[in-house]
């Protein structure tokens, strides 16, 4: 569909961007009809043929409230199966917007739009219809994404395009999801497709932070602050200004840290310790937990007030038990990956490997996955990768059956806990010695004695 023959309805209770619509497809389009009501949507479809139709996901005149989009979007499939439609929306709808696409939407523009981008998104759109092809993400040639964060099946083509669509904004986003799932992974993509991606991109595992050691760390001090102050320090508040800061493991702090950054996040300033100066800051807000929504939501954990202000929009990560054949093609681009780096030649799975690789549970998820791989890449001697090969985590694997022999030794029971509880911990030693009533010193003897 070329963009000078197309029959465009924009619908949109704001008069003001039905003119700027209007004013911006007139010469760019055939013909462009503008509607405040979308209760007259139905006379519009049965009276004319349209090409496109923009549509808005509230009216305030509506009584479906709150989804409205989706309500009218369902409304024009079944009178006219065939329409390409864009919905409008706005940064805290975003969720919704996604959503739309299940249910039909060709894509979905957040406002306030660059015009250039609407045009784009409209030609893009039109294009689809044309050639009957579905939506898929456009991946850049130098993104992470297709390079490091891979996959094919539908829920992660809808996180690739989610991430497409709020990257150029600068909403709080919060990624939850199960360890090693790849959230560091979507928090850099988002950076990367930002309009900050030439600015510092900062990360801080903020759950590992001591209480003494959180103010320091993220908001800087000054020297002689206190005990062991010796010099000042920019915090990583202030490194990341004008860039991104992702605050990875969020769930995991105390209320009196959350305290201390709400503040800062509503007030965007800052103050070193030991330092009455007002430090002004500019950032971009990632969190991440693997801590699910609901128990986020109990005040007796964390503050509800700081949710809303660092949940602009959320990105849920899938186990990767739940994402089909990603695991063959993961597992393919790990053999490629540790082929190179341990210089062995390229090697393949056989038939009773890959069986394996697919009905296994995958606890640890993505990075149990790649360590299961680079084992067996390491160890291997033919050029087939086959079932024998593939030995998965064993801090991962559920209790042995009945029927199967159980190592009772003492060493081993204790070794196996130390390396269960570092995996939980995501390799924080301090966490882990903590979990195990042990100082880090401790544990740091039985690493050396366990040879881990």
């Amino acid at each position: 569909m070329i963009l000078k023959n197309a029959s465009i309805l924009v619908v949109d209770d704001d008069p003001d961007v039905l003119t700027a619509v209007r004013l911006l497809l007139k010469t760019e389009v055939k013909e462009v009809i503008t509607e405040k009501n979308p209760e007259n949507l139905r006379w519009h479809l049965n009276k004319d043929h349209f090409d496109l139709i923009l549509l808005d996901m509230n009216f305030t005149s509506s009584i479906h409230t709150g989804n409205e989009g989706l309500f009218w979007l369902n409304e024009i499939k079944k009178l006219k199966t065939d329409s390409a439609v864009i919905m409008i929306t706005a940064y805290g709808d975003i969720d919704l917007a996604v959503r739309s696409l299940k249910e039909g939407a060709a894509d979905f523009v957040v406002k306030p739009w660059h015009n250039e981008k609407l045009i784009s998104i409209i030609k893009d759109s039109l294009r689809r219809k044309e050639s009957k092809t579905s939506l898929t993400p456009g991946l850049y040639s130098d993104s992470i994404i297709g390079k490091e964060l891979l996959g094919e099946s539908e829920v992660m083509q809808q996180i690739f395009y989610k991430v497409e669509k709020i990257a150029p904004t600068d909403a709080n986003i919060l990624i939850l999801g199960e360890n090693g799932t790849g959230k560091d992974l979507v928090a850099k993509a988002i950076h990367q497709h930002s309009l900050r991606s030439e600015k510092p991109y900062i990360k801080v595992d903020v759950g590992a932070l001591t209480e003494s050691l959180f103010e320091s760390e993220l908001f800087g001090h000054k020297r002689g602050a206190f005990t062991d102050a010796r010099e000042d320090r920019t915090g990583r508040f202030e490194t990341a200004n004008g860039g991104t800061l992702f605050l990875d493991e969020i769930g995991n702090i105390s209320l009196q840290q959350q305290a201390k950054l709400l503040s800062v996040l509503q007030n965007r300033q800052i103050n070193r310790l030991g330092s009455n100066e007002i430090i002004s800051i500019d950032i971009r807000l990632i969190c991440a937990t693997n801590v699910s929504i609901s128990e986020l939501a109990n005040e007796n954990r964390f503050r509800k007030d700081l949710i809303y202000r660092i949940n602009t929009v959320e990105i849920v990560m899938p186990p990767l038990r739940k994402r089909g054949n990603d695991i063959l093609l993961l597992a393919k681009h790990f053999v490629r990956l540790y082929c190179n780096k341990y210089i062995k030649p390229a090697l393949e799975f056989d038939n009773k490997a890959i069986e394996k690789l697919m009905s296994y549970h995958y606890p640890g998820n993505v990075r149990e996955l790649q360590y299961t791989i680079e084992r067996a890449v390491i160890m291997a001697d033919e050029d087939m990768l086959q079932a024998k090969d593939l030995i998965f985590s064993p801090i991962e694997s559920p209790m042995a059956s009945d029927n199967e022999p159980v190592e009772m030794k003492l060493s081993t029971i204790e070794k196996n806990t130390i390396l269960k509880v570092i995996e939980k911990n995501n390799g924080n030693i301090t966490k882990a010695a903590k979990e195990l009533g042990l100082t880090r010193t401790a544990l740091y003897r039985r690493l050396s004695k366990y040879d881990i």
